[in-house]
């Protein structure tokens, strides 16, 4: 397991099993000949290799509708199942799939090159058989298996997943769709950002989420001048605790970020904002981020059961047989209070779209991922494992040298845990409750049979 980013690779084939990893990691063959080990040559494992695997089912076609995190994996690990069937890539975004987790961290603020961003080199699913279709479906029949395209084709399917993700949640003020406001979803959106900061002197991110405080250190890197403005009183207290929260608003105090907190906007202007209290701010770049909503509608077409989300079973299939859903759109059951999350975590995403494909050619196992982020902020990286919800106590350790555990519990029970510098901890805790939520769905299993 990779420290940084929890990726999971098999020690006997170095395969990557666990996302974010892309590629397999080295191996070598070795023997034992009188007693001592000899490594006798370098073994050689292509990314989409099966190893030998078979589907225990094979749908004739899978339509897989975003090319997000969940999406590509998906499609990946279909390959990596032994799937040799005809596989739909469906998305309107000519660039995807890419690494969004970068636009608003190294790529805006010119530490990384464009040609990082791209998870794949061009031509690569051409290569493994994978049809990129760039348009949006606007419908789903599920009667027939049929897809509606936004050009007026259609197109049938035997399996299908949406992995649709999440939209923006737009800003609703006067002066919200001027040209120099923008909201930080998509490569094209960066892409604007970055030309506009290029010449403009002021930004005013809105917003203390991840992205937006992610976004105003990487525009601080920049040399802009930078404020947030947000209605938190502390940045972060509901999702890291205020011990974390005011440890990542200090590193950007210190690096001159400004903040008007427990403060909105109230509109924007050509050369400024305006706040709830009348003040006002210099502003010749504004970058929303302000939450992101599940883009359901599509899901809500073929009839599957939506609630906050889609609903999803243990093995990421919808109310519709046939239909799965992964990614920021599915809600599933979870070993948590709640019974059921849903989370907008890149990393999960793209476990959820390979345990999605796992099931789409029989390979019905639970899924039992225990959901993982890293957020970062000029120098100080913070990791997150398992799901804190709301009502979670918020225990604080820090030590001599910096390093820190926030540690969320309820009713005496540790759901997750927060950690800077501690990435062996943090690696071990994940491991702790992913056993935890195996033999609970095993025990789950057993009961039911």
């Amino acid at each position: 397991r990779c420290p940084w980013h929890h990726a999971c690779f098999s020690l006997r084939t170095g395969e990557a099993t666990g996302a974010p990893a892309l590629n397999p990691i080295p191996t070598w063959d070795v023997e034992v000949v009188g007693g001592r080990a000899r490594v006798t040559g370098r073994r050689k494992l292509e990314p989409l290799d099966s190893e030998g695997r078979r589907p225990m089912s094979a749908p004739g076609v899978v339509a897989i509708v975003g090319a997000g995190a969940a999406g590509s994996a998906a499609t990946e690990q279909l390959r990596r199942e032994g799937y040799d069937g005809r596989i739909l890539l469906i998305d309107p975004d000519a660039a995807a799939p890419y690494d969004r987790p970068n636009l608003s961290k190294d790529y805006l603020a010119g530490t990384a090159a464009e040609e990082w961003i791209p998870l794949r080199p061009a031509g690569f699913y051409e290569e493994h058989g994978v049809e990129r279709i760039m348009t949006a479906v606007d419908s789903i029949d599920p009667r027939g298996r049929t897809l509606r395209l936004r050009d007026g084709s259609a197109i049938s399917y035997e399996a299908l997943l949406l992995a649709t993700g999440a939209s923006p949640v737009r800003l609703r003020v006067p002066g919200a769709e001027l040209p120099h406001v923008h909201m930080l979803r998509s490569l094209r959106d960066c892409r604007a950002i970055i030309a506009l900061a290029g010449t403009a002197r002021h930004a005013v991110v809105v917003g203390a989420s991840f992205i937006g405080m992610e976004a105003a250190a990487a525009l601080r890197s920049r040399g802009l001048e930078v404020t947030v403005v947000a209605p938190d009183q502390v940045p972060f207290e509901r999702a890291l605790g205020a011990d974390l929260g005011a440890r990542i608003w200090r590193v950007h105090e210190e690096r001159g970020v400004a903040f008007a907190l427990g403060q909105t906007l109230a509109a924007i202007e050509e050369d400024g904002v305006v706040l709830d209290d009348e003040s006002r701010l210099p502003a010749d770049l504004v970058v929303v981020g302000i939450g992101v909503r599940p883009d359901t509608s599509l899901a809500e077409t073929a009839g599957v059961k939506i609630d906050d989300g889609v609903l999803v079973d243990e093995y990421l299939e919808t109310s519709v047989p046939g239909i799965y859903a992964a990614g920021d759109i599915a809600r599933w059951p979870a070993p948590v209070p709640e019974g059921r999350v849903r989370i907008e975590h890149w990393a999960l995403a793209q476990r959820m779209g390979q345990a999605a494909a796992r099931s789409m050619v029989g390979r019905r196992e639970p899924f039992t991922t225990v959901p993982f982020f890293w957020t970062s902020h000029f120098d100080l990286t913070v990791a997150f494992s398992g799901y804190a919800g709301s009502g979670s106590a918020a225990a604080a350790d820090v030590g001599d040298d910096g390093s820190m555990t926030v540690r969320f519990t309820r009713n005496g029970r540790e759901y997750a845990r927060a950690t800077v510098g501690r990435d062996l901890e943090s690696l071990r805790f994940e491991a702790e409750l992913e056993r935890a939520a195996r033999s609970a769905a095993g025990a789950a299993l057993d009961a039911a049979s």
